[in-house]
């Protein structure tokens, strides 16, 4: 007869924050998934168990303001892990906040060797290759700077028609995702913490609108989905050394504000300096955002994307260690769907 653990699952998890966002590491308790690269991984797990996805981040075991980054083994031999990112909106390809977060989990966990001073790390993200630069000092990671694939405008001078909001002037980016940007001036926002709800009421009403119109095709990458993503921008002011510095905040569909400014909407915010001849090789932005977290981010140089102008560009910030820990699932709990769960997680072992 089997016994009750028979129906017990569990995942290991490294809880960090980067910006104030959580991400939930998953280092283990996940079972083999099909596919060579990250990305068929990624759309096997999208396809077929999904519910691991809600089951970690809505309630009671979790909050849809955090992430998860599931890591599996990368596809591509130059990477020493790879990762599978996991949202609220679904699966974003890349994400800078959780890449910062998913290299300091592997480095002070000793999944790969820590090396004090700087350190090259190599993952590999549905999106491709991420090359990271750790700066490590007694056995802590001090920064994290990463680089992903190149980001471009894919359309400029958008407007969209949203109810209570009016005409809404937009662009679109891709930066690992497809991004609005909006300038927040147009609409009162001065991008601060008070301003978070209505930012959210904007973001749905904005993304609900905007949907139907915006391409859920990148040209290499194929199907990404709807857009799931708005960077509001404040005005920029310059720095010394050759920077900028600019309040902004970003929405995640369905209905949050990222508490950090994210380190893809901040790359995002760079390739749409870059194409407007605002920000040159070298240069770099800080990224502020409503709870008053900062991301530094610095163009590289340009680059292609099939047929559209990129541009090359990294992310510095730090990520703090929350909580290591196993969660359990019962799979007869009436709280979570597990219709597609026994598949993807392992059998716990006594």
């Amino acid at each position: 007869m089997p016994s009750p653990d028979d129906r017990v699952r569990s995942v290991q998890l490294v809880d960090m924050q980067s910006g104030g966002d959580v991400s939930r590491i998953v280092t283990g308790g996940v079972g083999h998934l099909p596919g060579g690269s990250v990305l068929e991984q990624m759309r096997y797990i999208q396809a077929h168990g999904d519910g691991f996805r809600r089951w970690l981040l809505n309630e009671p075991y979790g909050d849809p303001f955090m992430s998860i980054d599931l890591l599996v083994p990368p596809g591509n031999p130059k990477a020493q892990a790879g990762y599978i990112i996991m949202e609220a909106m679904g699966y974003p390809l890349y994400s800078g906040s959780n890449t910062i977060c998913t290299a300091t989990a592997i480095l002070q966990s000793g999944l790969v060797p820590m090396v004090e001073g700087e350190q090259e790390l190599v993952l590999e993200s549905p999106a491709g290759l991420v090359y990271i630069t750790a700066q490590n000092h007694n056995d802590r990671v001090q920064s994290i700077t990463t680089r992903s694939e190149p980001a471009f405008v894919s359309e400029a001078g958008r407007v969209v028609t949203v109810p209570g909001f009016g005409e809404v002037a937009f662009d679109l980016v891709w930066s690992g995702a497809y991004f609005a940007m909006v300038e927040a001036s147009t609409l009162g926002f001065g991008l601060v913490a008070d301003e978070m709800p209505a930012l959210a009421v904007f973001g749905r009403a904005f993304v609900e609108a905007a949907r139907p119109s915006v391409t859920r095709e990148h040209p290499l990458l194929g199907e990404v989905g709807p857009l799931p993503f708005i960077h509001l921008m404040g005005p920029v002011g310059t720095v010394a050394n050759g920077g900028f510095r600019s309040r902004s905040a970003t929405y995640v569909h369905p209905g949050v504000i990222c508490r950090s400014p994210t380190g893809t909407g901040t790359t995002a915010r760079l390739a749409l300096m870059y194409e407007r001849g605002e920000i040159k090789d070298g240069q770099w932005i800080e990224t502020i955002s409503p709870r008053g977290s900062s991301f530094i981010g610095t163009v590289l140089g340009a680059a292609q994307v099939g047929s559209y102008p990129a541009m090359s560009s990294e992310i510095t910030g730090k990520a703090w260690t929350l909580a290591r820990s196993e969660v359990l699932l019962d799979l007869d709990d009436p709280m979570v769907d597990c219709s597609d769960l026994e598949g993807v997680l392992s059998v716990r072992k006594p």
